[in-house]
């Protein structure tokens, strides 16, 4: 049998993917919340972050193309920034996950909570450790087929929600008019009641929910035609988050006012279904939102996984054990030891309760950050020796963006989630060096 990872998901699987990828909790629960700190200019900042995430996925896709033969966003950037920041970014986005499915982990528990309120939420997290580890095992193609019709779901009910949003705002329109409709908007503080603080501070939120987009770049190995697949996957994105988030959005804000979003208990969603009168609103859209938490655990499962094969199946000694396939070549003890880490998050939710899931949720924001930096980077660089201007231009614009985003999150984060995020890539470059010198010492 070939000790590779097998070719098993199709382009039907990668634009699910790619669809599912920037669709969770953060659109069905965040939206609330990034509405109460910016405010209607919220929109600005999800419309800035999905041009910011547009740019950077078509360099992705660039990337793909110009590559042969990778594994991983290291083997895709390798050639542009060398070995050492290759390793970085998996390393990077290896601890985005892990921290990830913990943030997510928790947060599913405490919405099925809401059904069976006396169950401890340490077993809700065993359930979902041990379903995504059971489909995670099994073949990817089974990952690729659950993923897609979660999407499906979630995509459906974003559908929904447009549909009944346009009635409900045609309905006000026909009543009161459209001037006085849309007005709504600005009413109570106007268009930014926050100012521009508050936009910068909602970015947070804004790029949490976009994070995850960029999990299509991990299914290189496992793709059939990857340079077909992955392309025509990401050429979507921009459609995607206009129709997603930014259409959503604007709906909700004219069908309630912002302050009222952003004090409520319940999701946005929760509303607007409660609105047109549809039993059981808030059980539909908390499965919803449950289904849309358990996606993104497995996904990172998977990103994990795979990241977590392609940098040690090059070593020797035990690291080099995780990277065995099973039978249906998956990496079975790197998804194992993934999955543990939904273990871990059991305990120190334990001991931290509610302040570690705010913590993650912080650093998670960075991490995604530092991720599409990396990956622009590499992308201008490619555009400097086989683009275009515009692609040079736009590829340095997006770097500069990401930059300022940075700095700006970076003066209104907690210190504490900052530190904790510095002390993730400390270790993670120093882990580096000490490999550098084991490996000199090797050949000395």
């Amino acid at each position: 049998m070939e000790n590779k990872l097998q070719k098993q998901m199709t382009s039907r699987h990668i634009m699910m993917l790619a669809l599912g990828g920037a669709i969770g909790a953060g659109l069905f629960k965040g939206s609330g919340e990034a509405i109460g700190i910016a405010g209607p200019s919220v929109i600005l900042a999800f419309l800035l972050g999905g041009l910011v995430l547009f740019i950077v996925m078509n360099g992705l896709g660039r990337l793909v193309l110009d590559s042969d033969n990778v594994q991983g966003l290291s083997g895709i950037i390798k050639p542009f920034l060398g070995e050492r920041t290759a390793d970085f970014i998996d390393w990077l986005y290896w601890s985005l996950w892990m921290v990830n499915i913990i943030a997510e982990a928790v947060a599913a528990a405490s919405f099925m909570q809401l059904w069976f309120p006396h169950v401890p939420s340490w077993i809700f997290v065993l359930i979902l450790a041990l379903l995504t580890t059971l489909i995670n095992l099994y073949s990817v193609r089974l990952f690729a087929e659950t993923e897609y019709w979660l999407a499906f779901i979630k995509i459906a009910v974003i559908m929904i929600l447009i549909a009944f949003g346009v009635y409900l705002v045609g309905h006000e329109i026909f009543n009161i008019g459209f001037t006085d409709t849309i007005s709504r908007m600005n009413s109570h503080g106007g268009f930014t009641p926050h100012g521009l603080n508050g936009l910068v501070n909602s970015l947070l939120v804004v790029i949490y929910s976009y994070g995850g987009s960029e999990l299509i770049a991990i299914t290189v190995s496992e793709t059939e035609d990857p340079k077909t697949a992955i392309p025509k996957a990401i050429k979507g994105v921009m459609g995607r988050i206009i129709s997603f988030y930014i259409i959503p959005m604007i709906l909700l804000l004219i069908i309630y006012r912002w302050d009222t979003l952003a004090h409520t208990n319940v999701s946005p969603f929760v509303m607007v279904f409660e609105k047109m009168n549809i039993p059981f609103a808030t059980d539909i859209v908390n499965f919803v939102i449950v289904l849309a938490l358990f996606s993104s655990i497995n996904s990172g499962v998977y990103a994990s996984s795979r990241t977590l094969y392609f940098r040690v199946k090059e070593n020797t000694g035990f690291t080099s054990k995780l990277a065995a396939l099973n039978k249906h070549q998956v990496p079975q003890r790197a998804v194992l030891f993934c999955t543990g880490t939904l273990y871990l998050g059991v305990i120190l939710s334990y001991f931290l309760g509610n302040k570690l899931f705010n913590y993650l949720v912080g650093s998670l924001s960075y991490s995604v950050l530092l991720t599409w930096m990396l990956i622009s980077i590499a992308a201008f660089v490619l555009s400097l020796k086989k683009g275009t201007f515009i692609e040079r231009f736009f590829s340095g614009l997006v770097i500069v963006v990401l930059g300022l985003i940075f700095i700006g999150i970076l003066m209104n984060n907690p210190i504490g989630v900052t530190l904790f995020t510095a002390g993730i890539y400390l270790i993670i470059f120093f882990s580096y060096r000490k490999k550098q010198v084991d490996t000199i010492s090797e050949h000395t």
